[in-house]
């Protein structure tokens, strides 16, 4: 399973976007057609690609506005003293994706999480104040629910495991609309105990995609934006891209979701430790304060080789033994090199849920 790294933001204008960097900068009310987007990338390819990526004739997509997609501006302050803080600032800015006609918001779960305030955003500059419902860790995604009603249509779901590469697909951010491509499905493992099957990568890479639509050429929600990545393609051309968590992982727990908050799954244990891959072994590069890790000694720049007794084999294989040793609250046995000593650790892992401090209640 390949592992793979974020980059910085970076705008993009090669491959014929230029108009539509120039597009957002005139704001939200101009008219962006999905099908003029698909002309403009299909021209910048080679022919073979651009002819493999065309639609069928006989199809015409319809035509979609900055004013029509279903997206508002995600703003949030973390409450005092956040643990995330130090990794995410205390003000935060994103995109939201609206669900449903009752202001349900879903969005990235790293713009909201530990959040005091959050408000949201339309393009004709109007503020609504808004909670948060949830945060689920396992998919990364968060969820936003708007106290007064939005006057936006919300999106309808695609299937986003039937998402095929090289299909041409929009971008939609609070402050725009980018075309891309989807250059690759597959495994996601990020240094942060963080896990997903299959993502979605698109290129060329584009700005403002914390919490973006990822919006297919009938209008319906594929994925929501995360991170920007080096190698969209999982090949060493590094061709830089963006990373989407599918909107498929969401729908078994949505209903959970909105009634708690969360999944009702048991948690996975957690100890909180960010790591680096180097030959099949973790590198810790960062360990949570007050987390598990920290209680039972692990330092950054200790090396993990094991756990359970038996070597690893990279991130992935450690996440998925440490989710399999039990819930949250189980004992976790690793093996760590410390200079040129292998001392083993047990480490009582945690709900990492109780580890974000919570909104304060007066």
């Amino acid at each position: 399973m390949e592992r793979v790294n974020a980059l910085p933001r970076q705008g993009h204008e090669k491959h014929g976007l230029r108009r539509f960097a120039e597009a957002r900068a005139r704001g939200w009310r101009q008219d962006v057609a999905l099908l003029a987007g698909m002309a403009c990338l299909s021209a910048a390819l080679p022919p073979a690609q651009a002819a493999a990526t065309a639609p069928p004739a006989a199809h015409t997509p319809r035509e979609m506005t900055v004013d029509s997609l279903p997206v508002v501006k995600v703003r949030s302050k973390a409450v005092p003293n956040a643990r995330s803080e130090s990794t995410l600032g205390r003000r935060r800015e994103g995109t939201g994706v609206v669900i449903d006609s009752n202001g349900l918001v879903m969005t990235i779960g790293y713009l909201i999480i530990e959040a005091e305030n959050v408000e949201l955003s339309t393009a004709d500059g109007r503020v609504f104040p808004a909670t948060v419902v949830g945060y689920d860790n396992v998919t990364g995604l968060g969820l936003l629910k708007a106290l007064t009603p939005l006057p936006i249509k919300p999106i309808d779901f695609g299937q986003s495991a039937s998402a095929a590469e090289r299909e041409l697909v929009l971008i939609v951010g609070f402050d725009g609309v980018a075309p891309a491509y989807i250059v690759s499905k597959r495994p996601f493992v990020g240094y942060w105990e963080y896990l997903l099957d299959e993502a979605i990568y698109t290129a060329p890479a584009t700005v403002n995609w914390s919490g973006a639509a990822l919006v297919n050429r009938e209008g319906k929600l594929l994925g929501i934006g995360s991170l920007v990545v080096g190698d969209a393609m999982g090949t060493r051309t590094n061709i830089p891209g963006n990373m989407f968590v599918p909107i498929d992982v969401l729908k078994p727990v949505l209903g959970d979701f909105i009634a708690n908050g969360r999944s009702t799954t048991k948690p996975r244990p957690w100890i909180g430790i960010n790591t680096r891959e180097v030959q099949g072994n973790l590198i810790v590069t960062r360990v949570s304060p007050e987390s598990p890790a920290e209680d039972a000694g692990l330092r950054a720049s200790d090396v993990i080789v094991g756990i359970g007794g038996k070597p690893i084999k990279g991130q992935a294989d450690f996440y998925i033994r440490l989710w399999k040793s039990g819930e949250a609250g189980v004992m976790i046995a690793i093996d760590v090199l410390k200079g040129r000593r292998l001392e083993n650790y047990k480490i009582k892992s945690i709900d990492r849920d109780k580890y974000s401090r919570p909104k304060p209640t007066y």
